[in-house]
């Protein structure tokens, strides 16, 4: 498969939250034939959750762009895996929970299949994955709508409470080096 320009959001609202956005960050620089090339910042922001499943804590958030040769299903997989590693309750998806990944953008592909959407059919919707998504790329184009992730935000009509923090993302782990294309001469 040839390399795609993946953004995968990430989001824990349970235990340490830096430290465990920390953490997927480190693991997502770890993926098989993938190298991370971007991370925004962390956002804390409240849980959109009319029922009040998620529970009072606020997330933190933040998106990784990534390069990959991996298939979207692979990748899928992978990150499920990696949220059960992280302590996800995988009886209780929609409660609290100490990662969740979410593949945002695969390409410019729109995919369709059971159990995998892509792009995801709620980005549009939700600031605290548009605003670190701006931060990365703002003239990244949605390839069903598209407008771009900054035209987005800007007729977003999300009035959830979303807050830049002031860390460095991902610093605690550090980061393997750039990736190369191959041996340089």
């Amino acid at each position: 498969m040839a390399q795609e320009i993946v953004y995968i959001g990430f989001g824990s609202n349970v235990g340490d939250r830096q430290e465990l956005c920390d953490r997927a960050v480190a693991l997502m620089n770890l993926l098989p034939r993938s190298c991370v090339i971007g991370v925004s910042s962390y956002y804390e922001s409240e849980p959109i959750d009319p029922q009040g499943i998620l529970g009072p804590t606020w997330f933190y958030n933040g998106v990784v762009r990534l390069e990959t040769g991996l298939s979207p299903q692979r990748l899928l997989g992978i990150l499920q895996e990696t949220e059960r590693a992280l302590g996800r309750d995988g009886d209780n998806r929609c409660g609290p929970r100490t990662m969740d990944f979410d593949i945002i953008f695969f390409g410019q592909h729109v995919i369709e299949q059971p159990g995998l959407i892509i792009p995801h059919p709620r980005l549009h919707q939700r600031r605290f994955v548009l605003e670190p998504l701006v931060e990365l790329d703002p003239d990244w184009n949605h390839p069903s709508f598209h407008r771009s992730v900054k035209e987005l935000l800007a007729s977003l009509e999300d009035t959830s409470r979303v807050n830049k923090l002031d860390v460095i993302p991902g610093a605690k782990y550090g980061s393997r080096p750039a990736c190369s294309s191959g041996p340089s001469a």
